[in-house]
């Protein structure tokens, strides 16, 4: 029986990826930092990972689980910030940044010890190009896309049977997004939680979800810059 770790499974697509993963016959662990949400699992675990005791939380919740084949890491902070509230920013940084590398690396260093695995992560279409209405959030989400992109190519040279997918979805209906604005060509969790599904199944690299998105991505790469920063977003 597979086994599979899912942080920031208290809501939202992470949720509905452990639910799946179980479905298909996965043991799966949970971890979030609300951790009364998650009562309908056998194995989880209160974790924050902007603590510094993340790590070794999430490795006794793989203790528990009996062993890690999937790390899928769901947990991140968005929002729109306009006015470039200092605290807004420092605290997306803190969590797409710091918290992502810290539990990512140490799925990565677990696989590198136990014969490899696989480690799938939720990053964004906002990663493609800088977002003014969300500066800290645009630039985290690349370096999300970077950071795996580099672990795949150091797993390769190290000759560790360690996959990676990078599962970029555009926006989607979780409370994320509940802020009261208006977002467009809003995704459902449900949807966008099977296309992941899938996506790990077939061992793809990266997946921009849905194909909406995929196509205004590819023209997103082709606006030059002096265009780009002229664009009322």
């Amino acid at each position: 029986m597979k086994k599979a770790v899912v942080v920031g499974a208290s809501s939202g697509i992470g949720l509905e990826v452990a639910r799946m993963l179980r479905e298909k016959g996965w043991t799966v662990g949970v971890a979030a930092r609300r951790v009364e949400r998650l009562s309908e699992f056998q194995f989880s675990a209160a974790i924050d990972v902007d603590a510094e005791d993340a790590s070794s939380r999430l490795l006794a919740l793989v203790g528990r689980v009996g062993g890690m084949d999937l790390y899928f890491h769901a947990s991140g902070v968005g929002h729109q910030n306009r006015m470039l509230s200092e605290d807004i920013e420092l605290q997306t940084v803190t969590t797409n940044g710091l918290g992502f590398t810290r539990m990512v690396g140490t799925a990565f260093r677990y696989m590198a010890d136990h014969g490899g695995g696989h480690i799938a992560v939720i990053s964004s279409i906002a990663g493609t190009k800088g977002l003014g209405p969300a500066p800290a959030y645009s630039a985290t989400k690349a370096f999300q896309n970077t950071y795996i992109q580099s672990l795949e190519q150091l797993a390769n040279a190290r000759h560790l049977n360690i996959r990676f997918t990078d599962l970029r979805p555009g926006f989607v209906d979780t409370d994320l997004l509940n802020d009261g604005r208006r977002y467009p060509l809003l995704l459902k969790k449900t949807d966008v939680a099977r296309d992941i599904v899938r996506s790990i199944e077939k061992h793809r690299h990266v997946r921009v979800i849905d194909w909406r998105w995929r196509m205004i991505t590819a023209l997103w790469r082709r606006i030059p810059r002096f265009l780009w920063r002229r664009l009322p977003l």
